[in-house]
Parts: C-alpha cells; structure tokens; sequence
C-alpha cells in the first residue's frame, strides 16, 4: 500500500509538471522517467490483478444460490369472537377485516394515513365490509401503546372510540399521560371522567384480552390483519387469510374482492 501511494505520488508530480508546461529535463532526469515508467507499468500490473481478482469474485457470488427466505408458519383457518371489539361498516356484513394494531408503531400510522381511507371509502363506507379493531400494543419497543389503547378505550365510553383513535394515530409521538388528557380535550371527551377512567386501569383487562387473541390466531407484530367472513349473527369471524404488515391498498383489495365473490 505505501508502494502503491509512493508510486502514485510521482505519477501526480509528473503530470503536474507536464501540464504546467515545463520541459521535461527541467521537471525530472532520464532516470526519474525511466523510473517512472517502470512504476507506471507496474500499477497497471496491478491493477490488471485487481480486476482480475474482483471479476472472479463477482463470478463466484452470482454462482452462489440465493438463500431461501425464512418461511413464515402457515395460516390456519380461525374463529374470532367479536365481544365489543370497535367496529366500523355495517354489521350485516358478510366480509370482515380485523386488524390487530398498536398506537406507537410507525408501520400502524402509516396504514391509517395512506391505506385505511381507501378501504373505508370503497369497502367499508359502503357496507360490503365491516372493519373491526383490536389493540396489540408491542410494549417492549413501544412503551406508551398500552397505555394509548385504554385510552381510546375510555374515549369510547363517551361515545367517541374512533376520534380518539384517530387523534392518538396522527399524534403518534405525543403520548404521554398528559398528553392522552390533552387529546381528550381536544375531542371534546368530558374531561374528568376520561381521566378517572385512564387513571384506574378500567378496560387494561380489555387490552390485554385482544394481545392474548391475536397471539392465539398468530399475530407478532404489528399492523396484522385477519379476513374472512362474518358468522350469521355476527358476533364472530371466521379468519381464512392472514395479511402481514403496511400493505398496499391494491393487495386488500384483491383479497377482499375474492371474498366478496365468495360471500354471493
């Protein structure tokens, strides 16, 4: 390597002193120049090695099978009971998506911003699906989501679930204790009686019920979605596909649409 630098310094100092115009005999004796064509010569030796070298490698890597992807276990068909699970969409639906979320999760916001509002206005706005939302706050990385859960918990005791869910998703880094009181406020939630309701843990039971079902039918992380199709009365779903993540609007859509053709 200081070979190579020493080299490449003379090689720097000859071109400057051609460019600037000087004689040759001026800049570097006989000697100097045969000198430095022997290590110019030599660089290009080496080079010619490298190259060899880095094409070998480049051969032997694209010679190398692909790793197999890590196989996720298989879904299997499930049942999920309903029991005062927030919902939006007509009830007599007959295709459901369940979504299992959590407050804090960047990949969550992200749903709710750019895919959830293009479901709501041709699938659920319109009465072919009904949404439901289950809580699965991931509290080893996100401190602030359980808490956040029972939050829109106690502003569905005022018959406001939604708007807090949405205030707590756009307002994703703010959630603190006060901060929940502030978006109550800001929901026009009666104050008093949200914080009396966050403050006892009242529906802590009801956040970790949803954590310990998702966990059941194979949810790890968040967002994750389960659809399938409504049982008559519609107290249950029975989950027949799994969809893993922040997945784009189109990928719903054609599960979706299959079911729907399904529930005719």
């Amino acid at each position: 390597m200081v070979k190579l630098r020493r080299m490449t310094k003379t090689i720097v100092l000859a071109l400057f002193a051609l460019s600037t115009g000087l004689p040759a005999a001026r800049a570097q004796t006989s000697e100097d120049v045969k000198g430095l064509r022997r290590d110019i010569d030599a660089v290009r030796d080496s080079l010619k090695v490298i190259q060899n070298e880095l094409e070998t490698i480049k051969k032997l890597l694209q010679e190398r099978p692909a790793a197999a992807p890590p196989q996720a276990p298989a879904f299997r068909e499930t049942t999920l009971k309903l029991d005062g699970a927030p919902t939006l969409g007509s009830k007599t639906a007959k295709v459901a998506l369940v979504e299992f979320s959590d407050y804090q999760c960047p990949f969550c916001q992200r749903h709710v911003q750019q895919t959830h509002p293009q479901l709501f206005k041709e699938y659920i706005e319109t009465g072919k699906v009904r949404y439901i939302f289950r809580d699965f706050p991931l509290e080893s990385i996100h401190p602030a989501a359980f808490k956040a859960a029972e939050a829109a918990r106690c502003g569905g005791d005022q018959g406001k679930y939604f708007e807090m869910h949405h205030q707590l998703f756009t307002n994703q880094r703010a959630l603190t204790p006060p901060d929940l009181e502030a978006h109550a406020k800001t929901v026009g939630l009666d104050e008093a009686k949200f914080k009396t309701c966050l403050d006892s843990g009242k529906h802590a039971a009801n956040v970790k019920a949803d954590l310990a079902e998702g966990r059941r039918v194979g949810v790890s992380g968040t967002p994750g979605f389960l659809v399938g199709l409504t049982e008559s009365n519609g107290s249950a779903v029975k989950a027949v596909k799994f969809i893993n993540g922040a997945q784009p609007y189109a990928n719903f859509k054609e599960t979706l649409d299959v079911l729907l053709q399904t529930a005719k």
